[in-house]
């Protein structure tokens, strides 16, 4: 293939988590609040959010240092770098896609987070470090479930490259087996927790004393508010696009390089974050947050559920 052609589509699918995340986190809450018969805010509401954190006037404290100026680029140029990595809208590596595996996407999405919490304690605010520590908590549980999931996708595909892993899963041998369905629960049950959804957390509360993960930006404003929330909903969407195109199927994933076929490859790539995001919406409708002392189970429950995926996926494997 021409590589003039491959650094087009590697281009085109970081556009596309770029643009189109706004855009899937407004249809998902105009879903939910219609799910609870509200009316909700217009799907362009995340557009118009974006342009008024931008133009407002970036305030911090005294007490901040180098680190509250640094973090809010890091934390946004994340989720973008994982795309690079993983099979966004082609089925095909592409130029950048072994500059890492799946453990160092995690890797640089943990990085990203790492430097909101830092931002986070740089701010000096009593409701920041107690939602740091918080997150912390979860962090706890949340980073094995991770790499129990990488590593089950690795003892199936005897790799760790997303291009390879999506393609093992797919087949006969795999496809809905007990460690395929596992995993995928396993990863879903992760999407809730580091997305900070019911029922680990509550993303809309603004409530000081219970805030998990929105205690993080609690402090920020400006321009540093528009790049965390940015970075946040496009973390977000490359964790789904490594349930639905990595974990689940590469089910309408281009299969060339052609613009016809990327843009095709983009719209059924949405469609399964749709339904992905869906069911996150009807569990967060249907349950409610957990109290603080009973987040540890849930996650515990995870990381099993997660461990029982590679226990699956060696036993099948003999």
């Amino acid at each position: 293939m021409p590589s003039g052609n491959l650094l087009l589509a590697q281009l085109l699918a970081v556009i596309f988590v770029l643009v189109v995340a706004p855009l899937y986190r407004g249809i998902l809450e105009t879903f939910k609040a219609r799910l609870m018969y509200r009316q909700g805010p217009p799907i362009v509401q995340p557009y118009r959010d974006l342009r008024k954190w931008w133009a407002k006037e970036t305030v911090r404290t005294d007490l901040t240092s180098f680190v509250s100026a640094f973090c809010p680029v890091g934390y946004f140029v994340a989720p973008l770098l994982v795309t690079m990595l993983i099979p966004a809208l082609t089925a095909f590596p592409l130029p950048f896609a072994f500059m890492g595996d799946m453990l160092g996407g995690g890797f640089i999405l943990g990085g990203g987070g790492l430097l909101l919490l830092l931002a986070a304690l740089d701010a000096g605010s009593a409701f920041s470090a107690l939602g740091v520590s918080r997150i912390r908590l979860v962090g706890v549980f949340t980073e094995p479930l991770s790499y129990l999931a990488v590593f089950t996708a690795a003892a199936v595909a005897s790799t760790t490259i997303p291009f390879v892993v999506n393609a093992t899963w797919a087949t006969a041998r795999w496809a809905l087996t007990p460690a395929h369905l596992l995993v995928l629960l396993a990863w879903f049950l992760l999407i809730l927790a580091e997305a900070g959804r019911i029922p680990v957390d509550n993303p809309a509360s603004a409530q000081e004393l219970s805030l998990i993960d929105p205690a993080r930006t609690f402090e920020s404003s400006g321009r540093d508010l528009f790049l965390y929330e940015w970075g946040g909903w496009m973390k977000f969407m490359v964790l789904g696009l490594i349930f639905v195109n990595v974990l689940a199927s590469p089910l309408g994933l281009a299969s060339s390089p052609a613009v016809g076929s990327l843009l095709l490859a983009a719209v059924v790539v949405f469609a399964k974050l749709l339904v992905l995001g869906g069911v996150v919406v009807v569990v967060e409708v249907s349950f409610a947050k957990l109290r603080l002392l009973r987040i540890p189970e849930f996650l515990l429950a995870s990381v099993l559920v997660a461990f029982l995926a590679g226990a699956s996926a060696l036993v099948a494997g003999r």
